[in-house]
C-alpha cells in the first residue's frame, strides 16, 4: 500500500494555488559561462547543484529577441498560416505569422511588424492572448501571442533569407490542423487552440 504521507514529501505535491506561487528556486549555479553566440542567441553552460543536493550542469539556450504569433482572422471567419522550410527540423512547417521581438522593444509593435511582413497584413484590433515559454527545460525563451482583427489586405515582404508560402483557410480547419498534429510549431499550437477555446469552436 502506498503511503500517501510519505509520497506527498517526498514529491511536494501542491495542494493550492498559494502553494504554486510560494515555490523557491532549488537550484544552486556554481559557476557559467557561454562557449557559444552568434546574432541570435547564445548557449550558457553551467556548473550546478541539482535540487536532488547533487553536483551537475546544465545548457541554457538564450535568444536575444522574444517570440511573437499572431493569429489573424478576418470577417469571414478566415484565418492565415505561413508556411516555410524549418532548417533545424529539416521538414516543411507550417505556421501562423511569427517572429522576434529584440529585447528591450515592446512584444506588439514587433507582432505588428511581422504581420505585415509575413503576410501583408494590418489589422486595426489586437488582443494578447498568451504569454508562453516556448521549451522551458532547454530555453529562457518567452513568447506573445495575439489574435488580429479588422484587417486590411497589403503587399507582404518577408525577409531576404525567407522563402514563404500564405495559406488562407478557415478558422476552424486551422485549429483542426493544430489538434491533429500538422501544425507542430509551439507557438502556433498554443496560440490557435487557445483561440478555440476562446471562440468555442
Amino acid at each position: 500500500m502506498i503511503d500517501t504521507a510519505k509520497l506527498t514529501i517526498r514529491m511536494g505535491i501542491v495542494r493550492t494555488f498559494a502553494d504554486m506561487k510560494s515555490t523557491e528556486n532549488p537550484w544552486q549555479t556554481l559557476n557559467s559561462s557561454v562557449p557559444y553566440e552568434n546574432p541570435w542567441l547564445s548557449i550558457r553552460h553551467e556548473e550546478v547543484i541539482t535540487p536532488a543536493g547533487t553536483p551537475g550542469i546544465y545548457g541554457v539556450v538564450s535568444f536575444k529577441n522574444k517570440a511573437v504569433g499572431v493569429v489573424p482572422i478576418d470577417a469571414d471567419g478566415n484565418t492565415y498560416l505561413v508556411g516555410q522550410y524549418r532548417y533545424a527540423l529539416n521538414e516543411y512547417s507550417w505556421e501562423i505569422p511569427e517572429g522576434g521581438s529584440p529585447l528591450g522593444t515592446v512584444p506588439l509593435d514587433s507582432a505588428k511588424r511581422e504581420l505585415k511582413e509575413e503576410t501583408g497584413l494590418e489589422a486595426k484590433k489586437w488582443t494578447e492572448i498568451a504569454r508562453i515559454h516556448t521549451s522551458n527545460s532547454a530555453t529562457d525563451e518567452e513568447g506573445f501571442l495575439y489574435i488580429a482583427e479588422d484587417l486590411t489586405e497589403g503587399e507582404h515582404a518577408p525577409e531576404d533569407t525567407e522563402d514563404l508560402r500564405l495559406w488562407k483557410l478557415p478558422l476552424a480547419e486551422a485549429i483542426d490542423m493544430a489538434m491533429t498534429s500538422r501544425i507542430t510549431d509551439a507557438l502556433s499550437v498554443s496560440a490557435l487552440l487557445i483561440v478555440a477555446r476562446l471562440r468555442g469552436i
